[in-house]
């Protein structure tokens, strides 16, 4: 039976209104109940503490808006509230299992620290630009209910020798103290390889603080996700940091299709010309095409319709790849 101590700690725990550790000293005295052989009991227990968790998080009826970063984190994290969830993000079937097990040693955390493991949160994504990177990190944060931050590259790389390193530290910091998903967009800025003939000297430390910080403990488990369209930029020695690497592949035409039909629910289609539509989709990202869809919807709902025309979707798609092209010009303006 559960030693005198930990009875205690549940008891504090619950009075202080902290669920988390209730539920963790809870996991531990399951997982003590199992190693003694009570292998029924330690199912009971951990079936109840299942259940108790779903009712939380099924208890709020008013959502709880994440914090906003602030102080000296505030031109570092921009915080995105998610919108997606694993099955909104359309992938091949071996990179959905992978993002599946992730999720799940995620969720069972609790339960691997009794055994000395941790879960999987290093993780790097790899793929050509609209593949679902940045939607499956989203997809992460919707699924295990945390905040997402993006950082913000433009506010982390400076000029100032050190000052790069020393904001690269806050937020490391900040995922030790705040469990979240922090995602890393365009990471070959800050992991290309040392041995560049571009790279300067401040670059090459930059780079090393991140490899120092990436091989540090975290009591919250957070995860930290590095997206890149350029893998062959990255410095080897980055490889190792991570628990998972992840390859996307852009939407095929038969994910397309599965995309922009799932997405047009609970409207009707009225013989869609799928030729035209792919051709006007193809490039296009997974979250572009999930806009195009939902904008085609409003279109049919404010003009009073119950259907979706093909005229809709092409008008939706082609203003998401006029978009790309203004945001490109920009970019090179």
């Amino acid at each position: 039976m559960s030693n005198t101590k930990q009875i205690l700690a549940m008891l504090r725990s619950r009075s202080e209104g902290d669920d988390d550790m209730f539920f963790s000293i809870a996991l531990q005295v399951a997982a003590s109940e199992a190693r003694q052989g009570h292998k029924s009991i330690a199912e009971e227990m951990r079936a109840e503490i299942e259940r108790a968790r779903a009712r939380r998080s099924r208890g709020a009826s008013v959502p709880i808006a994440f914090g906003a970063p602030r102080g000296n984190l505030e031109g570092l994290l921009e915080l995105r509230e998610p919108r997606y969830k694993l099955k909104d993000v359309v992938l091949n079937a071996r990179l959905a299992q992978r993002m599946a097990d992730i999720i799940l040693q995620q969720r069972k955390r609790d339960w691997l620290r009794e055994h000395g493991k941790v879960p999987s949160r290093r993780l790097l994504f790899v793929g050509p630009p609209g593949s679902g990177k940045t939607m499956s990190a989203e997809a992460f944060a919707g699924e295990l209910h945390l905040p997402l931050f993006v950082i913000r590259l433009e506010g982390l790389i400076t000029r100032f020798m050190g000052d790069t390193a020393a904001k690269l530290r806050l937020v490391f910091d900040e995922t030790a103290r705040r469990r979240g998903v922090y995602l890393f967009d365009e990471f070959d800025a800050v992991g290309g390889h040392r041995t560049s003939t571009n790279d300067v000297a401040e670059m090459r430390r930059v780079l090393n603080s991140f490899l120092q910080f990436m091989e540090e403990e975290n009591a919250t488990d957070s995860l930290i996700i590095c997206a890149t369209n350029h893998p062959s930029l990255l410095d080897r020695a980055l490889l190792r940091r991570y628990d998972q690497v992840l390859e996307f592949e852009p939407p095929t035409q038969t994910q397309i299709k599965e995309i922009i039909t799932s997405n047009l629910k609970p409207m009707k289609t009225s013989r869609l010309a799928w030729k035209k539509i792919l051709e006007a989709a193809e490039n296009l990202s997974q979250s572009e095409l999930v806009r195009a869809a939902d904008d085609a919807v409003k279109s049919a709902i404010l003009d009073e319709r119950k259907v979706v025309l093909t005229d809709d979707l092409l008008m939706r798609l082609d203003e998401r790849r006029e978009m790309r092209i203004a945001f490109r010009d920009v970019a090179t303006s």
